[in-house]
């Protein structure tokens, strides 16, 4: 349970700010300050997620948190989005960046900032604060980072060893298409809200468009990604991550390659959010508590123990039944001096058999579950027997403790080297590590995947030869987890994982020699840990409310259902990602999003996969007569030899059209 707190050290007041930029452009800004005469430290959260309505309940939740301990905390909607002014650019773009330092300097340079500055954020604030801190303003000191990447190309939403992401190269370019045409609010933007929108829906262009163009590791990749010079960050960085989150590996390459005196990392059960905010799975921690220590240190050069911490404090799940929501998982808190931990030991299990032959129907995938799970009901993976059984599965028992069996903890990232011969030159290998329970339940603890083409580098296509033998290997998604004696430790070989993966268009599966290839799990020696965190508290919530005359019948469609023509031999999956529905704030606004997802493959046939996305958002403010709704539809498909996209956004103000485009792209298919 999250405590409420009330009472702080100082009290607050906030007010609406615009920061001028070198160029002219105002970014519309929240600051949330404590009553005081002294100048306090900032903190910033830089997002395009507009802060009068997206995230302001989260907002809510920490800003006035940090100002009630002395700090003025401040959140800036990124240049084209919210009520800022100027173009919505690509995802952190040099522009982004660069209006990022100077809102830094900025701050820096108030009456009421002692010059020194710390960022933080989720996701989207998490990558940016990295970004931020690698071009090193001289006020950043410190930077909280959660569920973030260091690597654009390999570890976010577009390509996953080497393949093109489908689920979610689609799905986040169709969200993003939908947010960037949302319209500023006149309550906040004033007269000038109209203006400010047309010109930026005339601005307007699909991110699927450069992501797909774009299907090896390239320069366009690697601009963001600090992963190619970690020596950049000068700030002294926390990152925070969770199991449950695909960007969790990012926490542990920063714990290996930034300095020791400058790095903390955590990684706990969560999903895809902050950890303190009590989402499915848990336990949840005190979060605010546990980054003030990093706050007060690093910005108020306070002499407490946050340094003293342990370099990776990691939560280990202990087995627990598949299931596709946690409210909360049992396990321990662990700690490691160093990264790679000396109390980790790669331990390999040799594959035995005859050789297998891999070639999985093109639905296996289907139950993979969310690739960004939020902590909703249907976000994690179901049980997993369905998806072994159109794999091939290599089983490592685990001694009974009759037998003398003791569990098998693991933390870090397992990897595979499969021998392996392709009869196409192009294809794709997934590997799912499981725990099989003595009832035959498969839970799925970790995965990873590799585009045969980028076996060599992911900055580079290479075709296999087919009919040769040749060993691939890769690593797994970095995990916490103990197998207990009596289990059973399951490898799951496919060919095939949508729509988390996108087919190539041989897709003809591949012929695995057991006596080449092997398991290799970070086993973890039991230690004597002592890891505690406080109870997780926030400030009072701001009070949205989700009155049941305002919903849609939309709202009560399943999350995730899975629809199968079994004449035709095709699969569908819908998705309902639930981010918000329907809301009514404080300030009078009703806000009301709606979208879905569909992912249909046939199951003898990779060039039949397809996605579309459809949003509906609207912004009501009844006082203001103010009527505004989005809708979007976008489309990714495939031939051989190309991805074939289609996008449309029709936005309406009082139920008149005011800009309607459709874009129409084919895409050569290059890799991916």
């Amino acid at each position: 349970m999250t405590k409420i707190r009330t009472d702080f050290p100082y009290e607050t007041r906030h007010e609406d700010i615009r920061i001028p930029l070198p160029d002219g452009t105002r970014l519309y800004a929240r600051v949330w300050r404590p009553l005081t005469d002294e100048p306090v430290p900032a903190l910033l959260e830089y997002l395009p997620y507009r802060l009068t309505d997206w995230t302001a309940p989260r907002d809510w939740q920490r800003h006035p948190w940090y100002a009630g301990h002395g700090y003025a905390s401040v959140r800036v909607d990124v240049r084209g989005h919210g009520n800022s002014e100027g173009l919505p650019g690509d995802e952190y773009d040099a522009t982004e960046l660069a209006d990022g330092v100077a809102v830094v300097n900025w701050l820096a340079e108030q009456e009421w900032c002692t010059g020194k500055v710390g960022m933080f954020g989720i996701s989207w604030g998490g990558f940016n604060s990295l970004q931020i801190a690698a071009l090193a303003p001289e006020p950043l000191k410190a930077v909280v980072t959660v569920c973030s990447t260091d690597d654009r190309y390999d570890n976010d939403v577009h390509y996953m060893g080497g393949s093109v992401l489908g689920v979610d190269m689609h799905a986040w370019a169709a969200t993003m298409l939908a947010f960037v045409c949302r319209p500023p609010d006149p309550h906040y933007a004033g007269e000038e809200w109209r203006e400010l929108w047309l010109r930026r829906l005339e601005a307007v262009e699909p991110f699927v468009h450069t992501w797909l163009s774009h299907q090896t590791r390239d320069d366009y990749w690697r601009h963001g990604s600090v992963c190619e010079d970690y020596g950049a960050i000068r700030a002294a960085v926390l990152a925070v991550g969770g199991w449950h989150d695909p960007y969790r590996d990012t926490v542990l390459r920063l714990a290996e390659h930034l300095p020791q005196d400058r790095v903390r990392g955590i990684i706990g059960p969560w999903s895809h959010q902050y950890p303190d905010r009590g989402l499915p799975p848990g336990p949840a921690i005190g979060f605010l508590q546990e980054t003030l220590r990093w706050w007060d240190h690093h910005l108020k050069g306070a002499e407490n123990d946050v340094m003293a911490e342990p370099l990776l404090r990691s939560w280990i799940s202990e087995s627990h039944p598949p299931a596709t929501v946690y409210a909360e998982l049992p396990g321990l808190w662990v700690a490691d001096p160093s990264w790679p931990s000396p109390h980790v030991t790669p331990v390999t299990y040799a594959f035995q058999g005859e050789h297998a032959v891999v070639d999985s129907p093109q639905q296996t995938g289907i139950d993979a579950g969310r690739f960004f799970p939020f902590g909703n009901d249907a976000d994690l993976p179901p049980d997993q027997r369905d998806e072994d059984a159109h794999s091939a599965c290599f089983d490592f028992p685990v001694p009974a403790e009759s037998e003398g069996g003791t569990p098998i903890e693991i933390l870090g990232r397992p990897s595979v080297a499969l021998h392996l011969t392709t009869p196409a030159p192009t294809g794709q290998i997934i590997a799912r590590l499981c725990d099989i329970a003595p009832d035959g339940s498969s839970t799925l603890v970790t995965r990873g995947a590799l585009n045969v083409s980028a076996r060599y580098g992911r900055d580079r296509a290479v075709d296999a030869q087919p009919g040769e033998w040749e060993t691939y290997r890769f690593e797994l998604n970095g995990i916490g987890h103990t197998f207990p004696p009596g289990h059973r430790v399951r490898l799951a070989i496919s060919s095939a994982y949508w729509p988390w993966i996108w087919p190539q268009p041989d897709a003809a599966g591949f012929t695995l020699d057991p006596a080449g290839s092997s398991l290799t799990l970070p086993v973890r020696a039991r230690t004597d840990d002592s890891v505690t965190f406080e109870e997780p508290e926030q400030s009072p919530p701001l009070g949205v409310s989700s009155p049941a005359t305002l919903r849609t019948p939309e709202e009560t469609r399943p999350e995730r259902l899975v629809l199968r023509d079994v004449a035709k031999g095709e699969w569908t999956l819908q998705v309902d990602p639930k981010y918000g529905g329907t809301r009514v704030y404080p300030d009078g606004l009703e806000f009301t999003e709606d979208a879905v997802e569909t992912y249909t493959i046939a199951e003898d046939d990779p060039l039949s996969a397809r996605t579309r996305s459809e949003w509906h958002i609207r912004l009501h403010r009844p006082e203001l007569a103010w009527d505004v709704t989005v809708d979007t539809r976008s489309e990714i498909s495939c031939d051989a030899d190309a991805f074939h996209t289609s996008d449309e956004v029709v936005c309406k103000e009082g139920g008149e059209v005011v800009f309607h485009r459709t874009w129409e792209k084919r895409i050569p298919r290059t890799a991916g």
